[in-house]
Order: C-alpha cells, then structure tokens, then sequence
C-alpha cells in the first residue's frame, strides 16, 4: 500500500478514536505492569485490577515486597496470572538494581527488562515517554494485514512493514486507532465493513468471512 493511503486511513481514523490507550494509569510504571497484565485480558477488567493493586504497590519497590504467589492473587482474574506475576517482579527488579529505581525511558533499556516483550516495551515507550513506536498485538496485527497497510504472517514484520508505510510522526496514535478500529468494527469474526469508516480503502473489504 502507498504511503498517501496509509496517510488516508490514519487521519480518517483520527477524526473517530482518541490517541490514547484504554489503561488507567499515572506514572510509567504503573503503565507498565498494566500492559504486562492487559495480555489475553480486557483494558477494562485490568483497570479493574489495578486500581486496587496500585493502592498498595504502585512502585517497583513496593512491588517486590509481594511474593509471585501473593501478587497473583491480586491478578488472578488477568488470566495467566503466574507467569504475569513472575514478569512483573523480575522486570521491577531490574527497574530498582539496574535503572535506579526509575523506568527507563528507551527502547534499548526497556527491551532489556526482564519479563518485558518487544510490544509492552514499545507501549510504554510511545505512551509514557511519548517516543515514537509501534505496537503490534492481536488486534493491529489482523487490522493491519486486512487493511493492507501489511502483509506478514508474524507481528515482527508486521511492525516493520507498519514503519515503512506510516509516517514515523504518527506511529504511536496509529497503533491506538488500529487497536479501537479492530474492538469496534474490524472484530475477528465478524468484521462490521459496512459500518467502518475506512472500508474503501481495505483490501479485503466485504470478502472477510
């Protein structure tokens, strides 16, 4: 796809969704351990979560305190709350012995953390340090192959096919409106292409089944 239709998508996009993710949060660590927990889980029951876990332990000093078991049951109801739990603590750990306590506010250093993938570290980085980044999960991953802004059978070339069709300047809101688009109309199984605002420009637009 051309960059000038990539561009179309975008700033139609932008007059429909906020550029903004769907997480509560205050600072960008408690951005963090909210994308480790939004995987396979809902913005909404992770807000849920959160809202009472970060009343206590909203620093990655006071996160260390808990043990995997007593964090998980705080998480539980994230799903895949013992390999989340695990992440969250190694990767506060590193924060406190490796950064001085303070997340890192680039991609290099992110990517390090323990326990933190390319797409949390991309977030974070887009998000809290408003750096620009692109973030491919389920939902940007088959928005953007249907659209034909990518055409890759895993989220790593995804990203970069994304990067090399997006304008840099609008990578970190084009991976919120990609997200919004895919919750609201561009679902998995049933697609709604009558009602979505950039059909015209979709590859396969009215042939999803």
């Amino acid at each position: 796809m051309e960059k000038e239709k990539a561009a179309r998508i975008v700033e139609t996009l932008a007059g429909i969704f906020a550029d903004k993710p769907a997480l509560t949060f205050r600072t960008p660590y408690e951005l963090l351990v909210a994308v480790i927990l939004s995987a396979q889980c809902t913005d909404e029951r992770v807000n849920k979560v959160t809202k009472v876990l970060f009343e206590k332990y909203d620093t990655p000093e006071k996160m260390i305190m808990l043990t995997p078991q007593e964090l998980g049951r705080y998480i539980f109801s994230c799903g895949l709350y013992k390999t989340k739990a695990e992440h969250i603590i190694s990767a506060s750990n590193d924060i406190i012995n490796k950064f001085g306590g303070k997340v890192p506010d680039n991609l290099e250093d992110l990517r390090s953390l323990a326990g933190v993938g390319r797409k949390t570290a991309n977030v974070v980085y887009s998000v809290a340090f408003h750096g620009n980044a692109i973030a491919v999960d389920t939902h940007v991953f088959r928005v953007s192959n249907r659209l034909g802004l990518a055409n890759a059978k895993d989220v790593l070339n995804t990203e970069k096919q994304l990067m090399a069709v997006i304008d840099e300047k609008d990578w970190s809101r084009s991976h919120h409106y990609l997200i919004y688009l895919g919750r609201s109309f561009c679902k998995s199984q049933s697609p709604d292409c009558k009602e979505c605002p950039v059909s015209a420009l979709c590859e396969k637009n009215f042939r999803v089944k």
